[in-house]
C-alpha cells in the first residue's frame, strides 16, 4: 500500500480526493451495516422477533454511551486536521492524547450508572412486556463492551483525520466478519441464544480495538504520543467539548427518539410495530451507507483545507460532495420502494410484521434524495470549528422537528401519522439547512476566495 500523506488533502484534485476517502469509508460502513443486517437477520431466524425488539431497545442507551467516544473522536479531529493542515504536530498528538484519556474515564463512569440502573432503563426505552427479558440479558453483556467500543469510534475519527481512510476501513470490517462468525457459533452451535448474540456483539469490539491499538503503534500512523499527550489540556478539552458535544447531542436525540418511538409504537401496535420499527431501523444504518461515506469522507477534506485557507478548495469540496450525496440517495430511493417486502421477508416470517412494514419503510424512505444536503450541511460546520450552527443543523431534523411531529401526529392519524413523521422533518430540515449552507457560502466563503 503506498504511503499516504495528510497533505494530500490539500493538492489532490477534490473528485478524486473525495471518492479516495469516501469509498473506503462507505466500504466500512457498508460491512458495518450488514453486520448490524445480518445480525438481526439470525437473531430473528435463530432466536425470534421479539429478540429484533429486544436488541432495538437495548441499542440506543449502549450506543449513546459509546457515542460519548464518538463525540469525543469527531471533535477532536476537527482539531486534529486543521492543526496538520497548519502544520502544527504538538496540538495533533495533544488532542489525540485527550481524546483517549476523556473517552476512557467517562465512558466507565457511564456504563456502571448504565448498569446500576438497569431494571429502569430497559422499560423506559419500550421493553417492556416479553421483550423486558431478552432485552435485559442482552444489555448486561454489550455495556461490559462498551467503553471499547467508545475507544474504537474515537480511534477511527482519528485514523480518518489522518487521511488514511483504507485502515478506518479496516478497522470497521475485521470486527464485522468476526461478529458475524460469532453469530453463527455463539447461536446456531451452541445455542446461546440472546447471550449468544450479546456475546459475539462484545467479542467485535475487542477485535476493532486490537486492530486500532496496532495502527496506532505501528509506522502507519503519524500521530506519535507519549505519557505527557495524555494529561488534559483545559482548552484543547474545551474545543474538543464544544465539537464533540455536536455528535453528542445528535446520539442523544436518537437515543430518546428510540425511547418515544418504542413507547408510542409499542402502545399502538404492541411487540409487532416494535419489531416493524426495528427493521426499518436496520434498513436506515444499512442503505444509507454511500451517503454516510460521503460525509465521512468530507470532513476530514473540508476540515484541512480550511485550516489551509484555501476557501476554493472548501467550497469545491462543498459542492462535489453534494452533488455524489443526492446521486447515491437517489439511487437507494428507487431500490427501498420497489423491494420493501422482499427486504422485510429476510428478517421474519412473521405474518403481522410483514404486514406491517413494507408501507412503513415506503413511508420513512419517501424524500430520502434530499437527505446528502442536510448531512453535508451539518458536518462542514463540524468540520470548520463551528459548533453552534453545527449543532443547531445536527438537531434539526430529529430534535425541533421529527420529535414534536410523532407526538403530535399519532393523535390524529394513529400509528400512520407516526411514519408520516419521517418525510416531513426530513424536507423541513433540508429547507433549514440549505439556508445556512449558502448564507455561511456567501458571507464567508466566496470574500475570502478572491483575497
Amino acid at each position: 500500500m503506498a504511503k499516504v500523506s495528510t497533505q494530500d488533502l490539500g493538492q489532490e484534485p477534490i473528485g478524486k480526493l473525495l471518492i479516495r476517502q469516501a469509498v473506503p469509508a462507505s466500504i466500512g460502513i457498508l460491512v458495518m451495516s450488514l453486520n448490524i443486517l445480518v445480525d438481526t437477520i439470525f437473531v430473528g431466524n435463530w432466536i425470534g422477533s421479539t429478540a429484533i425488539a429486544a436488541i432495538n431497545v437495548v441499542l440506543p442507551i449502549s450506543f449513546f454511551i459509546a457515542a460519548l467516544g464518538m463525540a469525543i473522536g469527531v471533535g477532536g479531529s476537527s482539531i486534529i486536521s486543521r492543526a496538520l493542515g497548519g502544520k502544527n504536530q504538538l496540538k495533533a498528538c495533544k488532542t489525540f492524547g485527550n481524546q483517549i484519556t476523556l473517552t476512557s474515564v467517562i465512558t466507565v463512569v457511564f456504563v456502571v450508572f448504565g448498569l446500576w440502573f438497569i431494571n429502569d432503563l430497559i422499560p423506559a426505552f419500550g421493553g417492556k412486556g416479553d421483550i423486558f427479558e431478552p432485552a435485559k440479558v442482552y444489555y448486561k453483556i454489550v455495556l461490559y463492551g462498551v467503553p471499547v467500543l467508545a475507544l474504537c469510534m474515537m480511534g477511527n475519527t482519528v485514523i480518518r483525520a489522518e487521511g488514511k481512510p483504507k485502515f478506518a476501513m479496516y478497522a470497521m470490517m475485521f470486527p464485522s466478519v468476526g461478529n458475524l462468525l460469532l453469530d453463527i457459533l455463539f447461536i446456531k452451535v451452541f445455542d446461546f441464544g440472546m447471550a449468544g448474540a450479546a456475546w459475539a456483539t462484545t467479542g467485535s469490539y475487542i477485535l476493532c480495538f486490537l486492530f486500532i491499538l496496532w495502527f496506532f503503534l505501528s509506522k502507519n500512523s503519524e500521530l506519535k504520543i507519549n505519557i505527557k499527550h495524555f494529561g488534559l489540556d483545559f482548552p484543547i478539552v474545551k474545543e474538543i467539548g464544544a465539537l464533540g458535544f455536536v455528535t453528542l447531542a445528535r446520539q442523544a436525540i436518537v437515543s430518546v427518539t428510540y425511547l418515544l418511538m418504542n413507547n408510542i409504537l409499542f402502545d399502538l401496535g404492541g411487540e409487532t410495530s416494535v419489531t416493524a420499527y426495528a427493521i426499518v431501523g436496520r434498513m436506515i444504518m444499512f442503505a444509507l451507507f454511500p451517503v454516510y461515506g460521503i460525509t465521512q469522507g468530507f470532513l476530514p477534506i473540508a476540515g484541512f483545507n480550511y485550516g489551509a485557507e484555501q476557501y476554493k478548495r472548501v467550497r469545491e469540496t462543498i459542492i462535489t460532495a453534494i452533488k455524489y450525496g443526492v446521486l447515491l440517495a437517489a439511487i437507494i430511493f428507487v431500490f427501498l420502494m420497489v423491494f420493501p417486502d422482499a427486504i422485510t421477508r429476510l428478517f421474519t416470517q412473521d405474518a403481522e410484521v410483514l404486514k406491517k412494514t413494507p408501507p412503513a419503510m415506503r413511508w420513512v424512505f419517501a424524500v430520502t434524495p434530499i437527505i446528502g444536503i442536510q448531512l453535508i450541511g451539518a458536518a462542514y460546520f463540524q468540520a470548520i470549528g463551528k459548533a453552534i450552527p453545527a449543532l443547531l443543523l445536527t438537531l434539526a431534523r430529529q430534535g425541533f422537528f421529527f420529535i414534536p411531529l410523532i407526538l403530535i401526529l399519532p393523535k390524529f392519524y394513529g400509528e400512520l401519522g407516526v411514519w408520516i413523521a419521517f418525510p416531513i422533518s426530513d424536507v423541513l430540515a433540508t429547507i433549514v439547512t440549505t439556508y445556512f449552507l449558502h448564507r455561511e457560502v456567501k458571507l464567508n466563503l466566496l470574500p475570502k476566495e478572491t483575497e
